[in-house]
Parts: structure tokens; sequence; C-alpha cells
């Protein structure tokens, strides 16, 4: 009898030893991973952060508060803007950022995720209501930069670096969007006509020159006139206009005039 209960005994001994490793074990060792820190409290004062690899505990005594470390990407809902210029527009934004010190992200903000969150919206807004309309869709990387800045300089003390902010998508009042339609067609018309202006312009100097080459060079013309019947003939046309050169024209006229006078 004795034997038994002295197993029975051992049993016990063994099975408490597993439990209380098994309660007492996770309070004193833990695996943090690469992107991972843990901040070490010792009986409520901030000891220092950890990791990542094999982080050893003094069980009931630390307690630790585990921080990612890597880039988060926060969607910031779509804010009803009022620009500059009065125009009331729906944007959106992306906003990422990272902890880049795991201490100050635990111990000066509450719920730094939602406080980053929520201040990149309130900076939409009061960057977006600073520039006007046409800003605001030709300039994005400039207004990108300027929230990002703004972001990052007010996030720093919390340990928290903003890498990007993108304004994703501006919509517009549809009563915005018919006014900007009628003036980018009446953009198109109006480079249109000073492309044709242009080439009516360049068009007339050539001739222009020409002419001025004609007169100076008279066998310019005849060697031009030579070059358009060789042309005709190449075309195998039914019938042809043959230009007559004007001063053949005019030394019949005189002929012709001076005859009259004689008779």
């Amino acid at each position: 009898m004795n034997g038994n209960e002295d197993l029975t005994n051992l049993i016990i001994w063994v099975v408490s030893i597993v439990v209380l490793l098994a309660i007492l074990l996770p309070n004193v060792i833990k695996i943090v991973r690469e992107y991972e820190r843990v901040v070490v409290f010792r009986l409520g004062k901030l000891l220092r952060a950890k990791g990542p690899g094999l982080v050893i505990l003094l069980p009931f005594i630390d307690r630790v508060v585990k921080v990612d470390m890597r880039v988060f990407t926060i969607n910031v809902d779509k804010q009803e803007v009022i620009t500059k210029d009065n125009v009331t527009v729906n944007v959106d934004a992306i906003t990422y950022f990272r902890v880049v010190d795991a201490e100050s992200a635990v111990i000066k903000v509450e719920k730094y995720l939602q406080a980053t969150s929520l201040f990149a919206q309130t900076t939409l807004r009061s960057v977006l209501g600073q520039v006007e309309l046409d800003e605001l869709l030709v300039e994005r990387d400039k207004i990108n930069k300027k929230i990002q800045d703004i972001l990052d300089r007010q996030t720093d003390p919390w340990g928290i670096k903003v890498t990007s902010v993108e304004v994703k998508d501006v919509v517009l009042p549809e009563t915005m969007k018919r006014a900007m339609a009628r003036q980018a067609e009446s953009e198109r018309d109006r480079r249109a006509k000073i492309i044709n202006a242009k080439g009516e312009y360049q068009a007339a100097k050539q001739l222009v020159e020409a002419a001025a080459m004609i007169n100076e060079q008279p066998i310019a013309l005849q060697l031009r006139y030579l070059q358009t019947m060789t042309e005709i003939s190449e075309e195998n046309a039914t019938f042809a206009i043959i230009p007559v050169p004007v001063d053949l024209i005019s030394q019949f006229t005189n002929f012709a005039q001076k005859g009259k006078s004689d008779t």
C-alpha cells in the first residue's frame, strides 16, 4: 500500500508542477516576433521595450504591452469639405504610418491607431479648406505632402512616423461637373481656333516668300509650270487645264491694241 501511495503522491506532485509551469511560463517567457516589440512595466513603472526574440519576465510583477512595428494603413472615410472658393466636395484619403518608438506609442497616447486616424480626418478637412478647387484637382501631390508634414509633426511625440498620405478620390457636385465640361469644351475650341489661325498665318507667310522669290527669279515660275504639267500627265486625266503665263497674254493684248490703232 505504501508503494501505491508514494506513486500517487508522485503523480500528484508531477501534475501540480506541470499545472504550475503552465500557469507561470506564459508570464515568464515571451516570444517576440521580428516586427513586434513588448513594452515592459514592472510594478506599474516603465522598464523598457524589449524584443525581438526571447523575453524573460518576472511572473505577477511584470506586465507587457505588445506593439506592432509594421506599416499601418488607415482609410480616411469620405469627408464633406468646403474649398477656399466655396465649392463643396467629398474627399477621402489613405494614410500610411508606422510606430518607430514603442514606448512613446504606449505611454504618451491612448489607442494610437484611433488617435492617428481621427487626427488624419481633421487635418484633411483643415488643409483642403485652405485650397481652391483647381489646386485640389491639379496639385494633388503638393497637397498630399502638406497633409503628411502636418500629421508627421503632430504624431512625432507619440513615436509614430507618417510615411505617406494619398488623397484618393474627389467627388464633385453634378452642377460643377457640367460647368467644368463646358469650360473644357470652350478651351478645346479656343485651342483649335488658335492652331487654325497659326496654320493660315504660316501658309500666307510661305506664299509671300514664294511670290518674292518668283519676282526676283522669274525662271522659278517656269520651272514650277513644267513640274505641274508633268504631274498632270502622270495622273492619266481625261482633260487638263494648261495654265498660260500672264506675260504671254499681255503680249497678245498689246499686239491687238496696236493693230487697232494702226487701222
